[in-house]
């Protein structure tokens, strides 16, 4: 087996590593990918070190097998035909190709299937706050059909890479000297602020963000679900939290639903309210699964449910999903 990571030296590139060793994930040869300026650098993967080398157009990927993609929409759209011309399967974590309707868009604990289905061999991985979601709401879509979700998100500066997670401490570091803080990779300084905005403002006053999680449920549970939307970025570092209620076709009991969850692949249930007990990002983050609590009937919807799920953006909201498809191809194809 030979795999490739494009986007080696990013946030998202570096947990493929590791969760490709913590795994055991059968690679006998891995090639790492980058830009000019992370083409050189060296990584250790299983004992040895491997060398990222620079992306360039040719035949770099011919006798690979998977080929991991994290380096953005526009690389993913001018890399498509090289990483796939050969055969291999390109996994991509950006936007590019998500809506595509020759390119499936898979969370597995979902819609697995969808991803033996690659006319262009090249599988979409969803938005990191879509994963999560779906997660969820496939354990309550298996008991009754979702009509309409809405969601709040609560965004961590992981989602923005590693340069935002490093300005967000960087940031609390500068307050606490009396210093001015420095604010690049979001509009405004996010230490003890949130920030409305996630991506860019659509005509219909939504973001791409908040957009993007209306399209990509519906393609990924092949549903006409209804979603509506707020993102917020928030000061924590690392795993993204959702309000979510749901409206069902039939009533949910909140019971019924924690047993759902409960017995879905890929979900822990964290609910005891008369402990304190609730998911929170500070003990999510480097977590594989999705956590749910706070599951409560919704006051404001007769028969409607609501709950609260976090789970940690960079893996189970990109590399640790890409991998997931990666590994139901090899034992199902």
């Amino acid at each position: 087996m030979k795999v490739a990571i494009v986007g080696a030296s990013g946030a998202v590139g570096q947990e493929f590593l590791k969760i490709l060793a913590e795994r055991n994930f059968p690679c006998d040869e891995l090639l790492l990918f980058g830009s000019e300026r992370s083409a050189g650098t060296e990584y250790e993967f299983r004992g040895k070190r491997v060398k990222v080398q620079l992306l360039k157009h040719g035949d770099d990927f011919r006798g690979v097998d998977y080929a991991f993609v994290s380096a953005g929409a526009g690389t993913s759209r001018e890399f498509e035909a090289d990483i796939t011309r050969h055969g291999a399967i390109m996994i991509d974590n950006s936007s590019a190709f998500r809506l595509d309707d020759d390119v499936p868009l898979v969370v597995p604990e979902v819609n697995a299937a969808d991803a033996l289905d690659t006319p262009r061999n090249v599988i979409a991985n969803p938005n990191c706050t879509t994963i999560q979601m779906v997660v969820a709401l496939k354990a309550i879509e298996n008991l009754s059909h979702i009509r309409r979700v809405h969601v709040s998100t609560y965004q961590s500066a992981s989602g923005a890479g590693a340069s935002a997670m490093a300005e967000l401490e960087e940031q609390g570091r500068q307050i606490a000297r009396g210093e001015q803080p420095t604010v690049s990779k979001f509009a405004y300084q996010l230490t003890y602020n949130l920030i409305p905005q996630v991506d860019v403002f659509l005509d219909n006053g939504y973001t791409k963000e908040e957009a993007k999680m209306l399209n990509e449920t519906r393609k990924i549970m092949h549903s006409d679900v209804a979603v509506s939307a707020i993102c917020v970025r928030v000061p924590v570092l690392r795993a993204h939290s959702e309000s979510v209620w749901v409206e069902t076709e039939r009533p949910v009991s909140p019971a019924e639903a924690r047993a759902a969850f409960e017995a879905f692949p890929g979900i822990v249930v964290v609910d005891e309210p008369a402990q304190k007990r609730y998911p929170m990002p500070l003990e999510v983050a480097g977590k594989d699964e999705v956590y749910v609590g706070r599951i409560r009937e919704d006051l404001a919807c007769p028969g409607g449910l609501t709950f609260w799920c976090v789970a940690d953006q960079i893996r189970k909201g990109a590399a640790l999903n890409a991998v997931q498809i990666a590994e139901y191809l090899i034992q199902n194809r």
